[in-house]
């Protein structure tokens, strides 16, 4: 059976979740032996078999960024071409999924990581180019043959967003993680190369500078954390520049009052991600908008607790008591995650930091549980198992 999977990340050019799931999911696909597992994905050209990237067409060079990613989507259609099957990842190639599967008469398969009518602050970072994503969205979603969501919290989301969907073809399955290339390794010299002292306590936070990752009420979280606490942002990719201003200013503001605010705003290998998650005291995931919650896994498989929101997928993962500490929040109902009352949100996390920090052996603990969790419940081989699944009855349909 032959799956075409079109993605606008692929490796070397990952910059998140989905990105990461496109990689494992297909690895985990052709080492089955059942599957002719082939990608199509945006950027430079790649050295892998059966992998075909595709730039931005030279005539769209100065149109919005909606438009010239529908430019690339239309060249991935004909290479998709003798497929079984499309399985597309994000709105980004939602498109090419949607064209190749009514020209060349094939099932198309969704992936949702994530929904453009949760994520209205785009319109910030697009433009009119929102109003296009959203609608390439919408298109595929409502005429897709089947939509895998990573997590039950965002099949609910789904069907909310796109009611006009068959809720019989929104199946659930969890994102998952390497537990091999993503397991605690202590390497306090790398550490120390990168700005962090491993022998004082740090919370971590890893991700990009977007409105639903939460960064800014995180820092302002931050400020209540013990002195002798380091505070590590791997943070950056920022959405606009409008956020990333916010940002500047309050991690200036906090290294005026303390020492040990360390901010690497570039892309990091994985051992250097692996080195500091491992060195971590606790890792701080304060999102406001997240599906499933990727970076929870990762955290988990290096066994660092979790200091988490209790929203979307992220319950599914972070188990309170456990393998971490959830954070309640009440949110509005607009799609934009906002807290409804962030002055209450910003002091449960402090409180829900310092508290993990102030107890490093109960810490260690749920950093234990939470890799035998990461081990046991999602293993890319399972996931691969079901997910193949679906395909074969799409295709057999």
């Amino acid at each position: 059976m032959r799956i075409d999977v079109c993605s606008r990340e692929y490796p070397p050019e990952v910059y998140g979740g989905a990105g990461v799931h496109v990689d494992e999911l297909v690895r985990a696909l052709r080492s089955r032996g059942d599957v002719d597992a082939r990608v199509h994905c945006f950027g430079a050209p790649r050295q892998e078999a059966g992998t075909t990237a595709y730039a931005d067409p030279p005539g769209l060079a100065s149109a919005n960024a909606a438009i010239r990613t529908l430019g690339v989507d239309l060249e991935m259609v004909a290479g998709c071409a003798g497929t079984d099957l499309v399985h597309t990842h994000t709105w980004y190639a939602n498109m090419a999924g949607h064209l190749a599967s009514l020209l060349h008469g094939v099932p198309h398969v969704v992936s949702a990581h994530s929904l453009e009518p949760m994520r209205p602050w785009k319109a910030e970072q697009l433009g009119g180019g929102y109003a296009v994503s959203s609608w390439v969205e919408r298109t595929a979603y409502e005429a897709a043959a089947g939509v895998v969501a990573v997590s039950a919290a965002m099949r609910d989301d789904v069907l909310r967003s796109y009611p006009d969907v068959d809720p019989g073809k929104v199946h659930v399955v969890h994102n998952g993680i390497d537990t091999t290339s993503w397991s605690p390794v202590v390497d306090p010299d790398r550490v120390r190369e990168l700005g962090v002292d491993p022998d004082r306590p740090s919370v971590i936070f890893v991700g990009r500078i977007t409105r639903q990752k939460g960064l800014p009420l995180f820092l302002r979280a931050a400020a209540a954390l013990p002195p002798e606490v380091q505070l590590v942002l791997c943070a950056g990719a920022p959405d606009t520049p409008e956020i990333m201003t916010e940002v500047e200013s309050l991690v200036a503001g906090l290294a005026a009052e303390r020492d040990g605010v360390v901010w690497i705003d570039q892309m990091l290998p994985r051992p250097d991600v692996v080195a500091l998650l491992t060195a971590a005291t606790v890792f701080a995931c304060p999102s406001i908008y997240e599906p499933l919650g990727i970076v929870n896994l990762e955290a988990m498989a290096c066994e660092t607790a979790v200091v988490a929101t209790a929203t979307g997928g992220i319950p599914e993962v972070v188990v309170p008591g456990e393998t971490g500490w959830l954070v309640p929040i009440e949110q509005a109902d607009d799609g934009t995650g906002t807290p409804l009352d962030p002055e209450r949100y910003v002091a449960d996390l402090a409180a829900a930091l310092v508290g993990a920090v102030s107890d490093p052996e109960v810490a260690a603990a749920y950093g234990r549980a939470g890799r035998v969790r990461a081990e046991q419940s999602f293993s890319w081989g399972a996931i691969a198992e079901t997910t193949v699944g679906i395909y074969r009855g799409l295709v057999a349909g």
